[in-house]
C-alpha cells in the first residue's frame, strides 16, 4: 500500500485521507492512480455541494434565481456520477469518463466552462496510467486553454481568468520540482488571489461588491481536492462566506440526504450504525464485513463523509439538499403528470410540418402552453429557475422526428449548453440564440413552414432581435449596482437582462420599466404573470397599462413562471 493524495498526518502517526494501490514513490507521494484521482474528485464535488449557496449568492444582480453554484454542482455531480461503480486504475481512462459525464451533465454557462476545463484535463492525461506533479500542472494549463477556446468572446475577471492563473502557478511549482500537493497548494493559493482580483477586471463586480461566482466555484473545487489530499475537514467553511438562508421543509429535522457505500475488509456494521445515528435521523445502515450501505438525513454531511473515510473505500456517494428539492417541488407542483429530469415534453413532434422541428426551453406551465400553441415540436423544462443540461437538450433533439432542428434556448445562461448539444448531435441543428422568453416567442411567430432551414433561421433571428424584454422580481439582498442603491426585499425591474429600476411596489416599478422600454413607441405589450399572482391582479395591471398607453394593444397571459412577477414583451 502506498499513500497517494495524502501527505498530512492525523492523531499520532496515522495518515489522513485515502491510501491506494498505485505506482508512486512511497516517500514523496509523487504520483496518483485513477482510484485516488476519483476519490479526490468526489471530495471536490462534495465540498462544492456544501458551498452551493455561497456561490449562488455572488450573482451580480440580486435576483432570486442566481444559480451558478447549483449549475457547477450539478455538472460536477454528473462528472463523477458517470463513473458509477466501475473501477478505473489508470488516470487516463478515468479522466475520459469524467469529462464525458461533465460534457453531458453541463448546466448553464459556468457548468459548460467547467466541463471544458475537465475536457482539457482529460486530453492532457491521455495515455497516463498514473499522475505526476508535472502531469497535473500541464493538465490544469490544458484545461484552462480548452475553456478559453470554448467561449466565443472570453471575458477576463471570470472563471476563465481564475483557471488560467491557477494553472500558471501550478506550472511554476512543478518546474521548481514540487510534489502533487505542492503544485495544488500553489494552484489554490493563486486561484484565491486571482478570485480576489476579479472585481478589478470587471467593474460590475466591484460595484456590486462581489467576486466572480464561477471563479469562486472553481476555487472551491480545487480547494476540495487539496483538503482531501491533506486529510483536512471538508466542512470547515471559509471565513466570511455569504450564505443564503432558507426556511426548512416541513418534514424532518435535517436538510441533507446523504448516501454512500463503504467497502472494506473487517467492517463493523453495528459500530458504524451507532456512530451514524448520532449525526442525523432516518438512519439506515445495512451490510456485512465487506460492504456497508449508509443512508442518513443530516445538516452536516461533511462530518458523516469524514467518518466514513476512516472506515474504508467509498463508492456511490450522493449528497442531496432536501430543502432545495422541497422548494423545487413547491414551485413545480402541478396536477398534470410530472416531467422527468431528462424528458422533454413532445407536444407536436408527430405533426411537424415540413422537415424542420423546433425545440424550445421554457419554465412555468403557462409558458410551456404558449410554446405548444405556437407549434414547438418539443419543450425542455427549464430556464430561469433551472438550466437544462446538455443531455436534456440532446434528448429533446433526438426525440423529434425531423433530422433538422432549430433550438431556442430562451435564456442567456442556456446558450452555451445549447451550442454544446448542437455540436454533439448527429442531426443538423441550428441554435437561434434567444436570450429571453419573449425573444423565443417572437422567433416562433416568425417561423415559416414553407421556408427552408437557413431562411427560417434568418427570419427567426431577426424577429427575436426586435423584441424588448422586461422582467419584474424582488431583490434577495442589498447591493449597489448600475448606479442603483437596492435594499433586500425591494421590487426591481430588468430591461433586456440589465437591472434598470427599483421601487417599493410592483406598479411603480412597472411604470418606470415601461417608460424605459419606450412602450408608447410599440404596438403590442404582452405581460406574462408569474405563479405568485392571481388573474385578477394581472388584469388590473394590464388595465393600468391601457389607461397610460391607450393606443397600445395589451395582452395578458398566464406564464406560471417562478420568482418573476411579470415578464413583459414589447413589439
Amino acid at each position: 500500500m502506498v499513500e497517494i493524495f495524502s501527505s498530512g498526518a492525523g492523531k499520532g502517526d496515522e495518515p489522513l485521507g485515502v491510501t491506494c494501490e498505485g505506482r508512486a514513490n512511497p516517500t514523496s507521494g509523487a504520483a496518483s492512480d485513477g482510484h485516488c484521482f476519483l476519490s479526490a474528485l468526489r471530495a471536490a464535488s462534495m465540498y462544492l455541494d456544501l458551498h452551493v449557496n455561497q456561490v449562488n449568492a455572488l450573482n451580480v444582480f440580486p435576483v432570486p434565481d442566481g444559480d451558478t453554484g447549483t449549475n457547477m454542482s450539478l455538472t460536477m455531480r454528473a462528472a463523477v456520477g458517470e463513473v458509477g461503480d466501475k473501477s478505473y486504475s489508470s488516470v487516463s481512462e478515468l479522466a475520459r469518463v469524467v469529462a464525458h459525464g461533465a460534457l453531458m451533465g453541463a448546466r448553464g454557462n459556468s457548468g459548460v466552462i467547467l466541463s471544458q476545463i475537465l475536457r482539457g484535463i482529460a486530453r492532457a492525461f491521455d495515455g497516463k496510467g498514473v499522475l505526476s506533479a508535472a502531469d497535473l500542472s500541464k493538465a490544469l494549463e490544458e484545461g484552462a486553454a480548452t475553456a478559453y477556446k470554448g467561449v466565443m468572446k472570453p471575458v477576463e475577471g471570470t472563471i476563465l481568468t481564475v483557471a488560467r492563473e491557477a494553472a500558471g502557478a501550478a506550472g511554476r511549482a512543478a518546474s521548481a520540482g514540487g510534489s502533487i500537493e505542492e503544485v495544488l497548494t500553489s494552484a489554490v493559493a493563486e486561484a484565491k488571489a486571482s478570485l480576489a482580483r476579479t472585481p478589478n477586471l470587471l467593474p460590475v463586480l466591484a460595484e456590486a461588491g462581489v467576486v466572480d461566482a464561477g471563479g469562486q466555484g472553481f476555487t472551491i473545487i480545487l480547494e476540495g481536492i487539496l483538503r482531501h489530499m491533506r486529510g483536512e475537514s471538508l466542512v470547515e467553511a471559509p471565513v466570511g462566506e455569504a450564505v443564503v438562508q432558507h426556511a426548512r421543509a416541513p418534514e424532518g429535522e435535517f436538510n441533507y440526504d446523504t448516501q454512500f457505500i463503504i467497502q472494506g475488509a473487517v467492517l463493523d456494521v453495528g459500530s458504524i450504525r451507532d456512530q451514524i445515528a448520532v449525526m442525523g435521523d432516518s438512519v439506515l445502515v445495512v451490510g456485512d464485513a465487506q460492504t456497508v450501505k449508509v443512508h442518513v438525513h443530516t445538516d452536516n454531511p461533511g462530518k458523516v463523509i469524514e467518518y466514513r473515510l476512516s472506515q474504508g473505500q467509498l463508492t456511490s456517494v450522493v449528497v442531496e439538499n432536501m430543502q432545495l428539492q422541497y422548494e423545487d417541488f413547491k414551485r413545480e407542483a402541478d396536477p398534470q403528470p410530472p416531467v422527468s429530469a431528462l424528458a422533454a415534453t413532445l407536444v407536436n413532434s408527430s405533426a411537424t410540418v415540413g422537415d424542420i422541428a423546433t425545440v424550445a426551453v421554457a419554465s412555468g406551465n403557462g409558458l410551456r402552453r404558449v410554446f405548444e400553441s405556437l407549434g414547438a415540436s418539443a419543450i425542455v423544462p427549464g430556464g430561469q429557475t433551472m438550466n437544462p443540461s446538455t443531455q436534456d437538450l440532446l434528448f429533446a433533439i433526438s426525440s423529434v422526428s425531423s433530422g433538422k432542428v432549430i433550438l431556442l434556448p430562451n435564456n442567456s445562461n442556456v446558450i452555451l449548453t445549447a451550442q454544446q448539444a448542437k455540436d454533439l448531435s448527429a442531426k443538423q441543428v441550428v441554435v437561434v440564440p434567444t436570450h429571453t422568453i419573449p425573444q423565443g416567442i417572437a422567433a416562433l411567430l416568425a417561423y415559416n413552414y414553407q421556408a427552408g432551414l437557413e431562411a427560417n433561421v434568418e427570419f427567426m433571428t431577426k424577429a427575436s432581435g426586435q423584441v424588448q424584454t422586461g422582467e419584474i422580481t424582488r431583490a434577495v439582498r442589498s447591493v449597489q449596482v448600475n448606479g442603483l442603491s437596492i435594499a433586500e426585499g425591494q421590487i426591481i425591474g430588468l430591461l433586456n437582462g440589465e437591472l434598470v429600476t427599483v421601487g417599493a411596489e410592483i406598479p411603480l416599478v412597472m411604470t418606470e420599466l415601461l417608460e424605459r422600454m419606450r412602450a408608447g413607441e410599440h404596438e403590442i405589450i404582452t405581460i406574462y404573470y408569474g405563479e405568485g399572482l392571481t388573474p385578477e391582479e394581472a388584469a388590473e395591471t394590464a388595465e393600468g397599462i391601457r389607461r397610460r398607453y391607450p393606443d397600445l394593444d395589451v395582452e395578458v397571459l398566464d406564464g406560471g413562471q417562478a420568482y418573476y412577477y411579470y415578464i413583459i414583451s414589447a413589439e
